[in-house]
């Protein structure tokens, strides 16, 4: 093998360690807004806790308002962690590192980010839901955990050492990705946060929540596909009226912000499920597998 063929080789030490600008740089976007949505969190239940110094010496925010921007600051973790590979595949910039310190991110952003908000907001004691205290950490680590094990399995599948039969190949992911499912989350708290007029009204949709959060962590490491659209380019012929049909679903999600992501996420989580279904049922499913990566590393992790 000549030097350069062993310097382009993904598992040569120079080439795996390497840090190109632009897509890590999203991925640290995302790190960091779920980094900001933790420590929105963690303000918004010392604002809960009245009579606190820390409420006392912040008597002009709202435990509301924090939870609020928790929520926007995961759904732009999302955006960039969609963005991050995008960008590394379209400058042929893939590295090891690159999809280690993507899954790292995610971890942050889209495990522990989702299960503090969700504990936090909607699973404090109440006089309503005492057992929320011993049980919502309980169901808050089990997202957390099955969210790990999501991103682990992913690394690993999509490993190019690994041997798979050429004729296997699929653009899926197995199971429900990490980002869609703490967008399910973050839609669904802000539909809650802006449907609720006061704390108490909010309580009485506390028991919805862990069920979700339940069902999101079974899918998570489930082995039902859901599209990764990694198909979908700048470059993709569209018709007038697929055209047309994006710019008007963009403004109904602008207009209708809280209604349009929980939508949004909760088709998409439903669509796998369904035609997982469908397959099951009406013909026979397609073998799970991923597209071998040749020398080309996993850019994500999802």
């Amino acid at each position: 093998m000549s030097d350069l063929q062993s310097r382009e080789n993904p598992y040569n030490v120079t080439q795996a360690s390497r840090i190109y600008f632009l897509p890590n740089l999203m991925t640290a976007g995302n790190l960091l807004c779920g980094f900001g949505s933790v420590i929105n969190c963690i303000q918004a239940r010392l604002l809960d806790d009245i009579g606190g110094e820390y409420a006392e010496l912040h008597n002009l925010e709202t435990a509301r308002q924090h939870y609020t921007w928790a929520v926007w600051l995961i759904l732009m973790a999302v955006v960039f962690d969609s963005l991050d590979g995008r960008l590394a595949r379209l400058g042929g910039r893939t590295s090891l590192f690159g999809a280690e310190f993507d899954s790292l991110a995610d971890v942050v952003s889209f495990g522990i980010a989702p299960a503090l908000m969700v504990f936090f907001l909607i699973m404090k004691p109440t006089a309503e839901f005492q057992w929320f205290l011993e049980l919502g950490w309980v169901i808050a680590f089990i997202y957390l955990l099955c969210a790990a094990v999501r991103l682990a399995r992913f690394n690993v599948i999509t490993n190019p050492l690994l041997h798979r039969p050429e004729q296997e190949a699929s653009h899926d992911f197995l199971g429900l990705p990490v980002p869609a499912a703490a967008g399910a989350v973050a839609s669904l708290v802000l539909f809650l946060l802006n449907l609720a007029e006061n704390e108490k009204s909010l309580r009485r949709f506390a028991i919805a929540l862990p069920v979700l959060l339940l069902v999101i962590s079974v899918l998570m490491v489930s082995t039902i596909r859901y599209p990764s659209f990694k198909r979908v380019d700048w470059h993709t012929k569209t018709t007038i009226g697929t055209f047309l049909a994006v710019l008007i679903g963009g403004v109904l999600i602008y207009k209708l912000q809280e209604i349009a992501f929980l939508v949004l996420f909760l088709s998409y989580l439903l669509f796998g499920i369904l035609r997982q279904v469908r397959r099951r049922w009406f013909g026979r499913p397609r073998p799970i597998a991923r597209k071998s990566f040749g020398n080309n590393p996993p850019t994500k992790s999802q």
